[in-house]
């Protein structure tokens, strides 16, 4: 089965006519009524659609499901790349996982700090607070860990935030 084979599954049930003869044969109902609200054309071309995808296949004088296309397909299909560097810690742009390793979260507190502040800026606690959500859980907690890095410093009231330079 090539990489592929799934774009032939999805087409087929893409099709709302389609889409009914295939659940109407895995339900074990009777397809005659929808097909033959089809015009001949349209009904070959939905059934050939159907077994070119390998939806279906015939059956004496009616059709049965295929089940493993999608097994097949899944199978076929190529594994999705595997993330390295820091992103392997954040998923859709927010931290999912703490690094454990030391490297790894220094490169993961640099990028924060880098994402939510510029050099020389001046936030208030509730624009670093606000900045640290749309990245982290713990805003209080990573607040804390960027101070203690010295990737962030805060004024001696603690009402200001920079970026230490």
């Amino acid at each position: 089965m090539s990489t592929n084979t799934w774009r032939a599954v999805v087409s087929a049930l893409a099709d709302d006519r389609a889409r009914d003869v295939y659940a109407r044969i895995v339900l074990a109902q009777p397809v005659d009524e929808a097909l033959d609200a089809l015009s001949p054309g349209k009904r070959r071309r939905l059934l050939d659609t159907l077994l070119s995808a390998g939806l279906i296949s015939p059956d004496g004088a009616g059709w049965r499901t295929e089940p493993e296309v999608f097994r097949d397909a899944l199978r076929s299909a190529p594994a999705a790349p595997r993330a390295t560097g820091i992103d392997r810690f954040f998923v859709d742009g927010r931290l999912a996982v703490s690094p454990s390793r030391a490297a790894d979260r220094d490169a993961v507190l640099l990028h924060i700090v880098g994402r939510m502040t510029e050099p020389g800026e001046i936030l208030t606690e509730r624009a670093v607070n606000d900045r640290l959500a749309a990245i982290v859980d713990d805003v209080a907690a990573m607040r804390r860990y960027l101070v203690d890095a010295g990737l962030l410093e805060r004024s001696r009231d603690g009402g200001a935030y920079s970026r230490a330079r």
